[in-house]
C-alpha cells in the first residue's frame, strides 16, 4: 500500500487538473527505475490507463497505480509534498530504502 499525505493530495489534484486529468477517475502512476546516484530512482506521472499487471491503491481520495515490478520496492511508502525553502517537490518516504541520495530522488535497498 502507498499512502498519500494531505499536502501531496492537494498538489496532485492541482497538477492533475492543470494537465487535463480528472483526479476522481485518473491515476498517479508511481514506479521505480534503474538510475540515480543511489542506484534506483522514483518515477511519478499521471495516467488514464490501468495495465493488466498494475496494482491499484486509493488513499486520501487519490488513485495510485504501481507496476508489479516496482511494487516490492514501494510497499509502505508515503508520498509527501514539500514546498519549503530547501526545495519544492514530491518526496517519497520509503521504509524499504537503506540509503537515499541528498536530493531524495534515488535510493538503494
Amino acid at each position: 500500500m502507498i499512502k498519500v499525505s494531505e499536502q501531496a493530495k492537494k498538489k496532485v489534484i492541482e497538477l492533475m487538473t492543470d494537465d487535463g486529468f480528472n483526479p476522481s477517475t485518473d491515476y498517479v502512476r508511481v514506479g521505480v527505475k534503474s538510475g540515480g546516484c543511489s542506484g534506483l530512482s522514483y518515477d511519478l506521472k499521471f495516467d488514464k490507463i490501468l495495465a493488466e499487471d498494475d496494482k491499484m491503491f486509493e488513499d486520501n481520495a487519490i488513485k495510485i497505480v504501481v507496476d508489479k515490478k516496482s511494487f516490492l520496492y514501494l510497499i509502505g511508502t508515503t508520498l509527501e509534498y514539500s514546498g519549503g525553502l530547501n526545495g519544492t517537490g514530491f518526496v517519497f518516504n520509503n521504509p524499504n530504502a537503506n540509503r537515499t541520495c541528498g536530493c531524495g530522488e534515488s535510493f538503494s535497498l
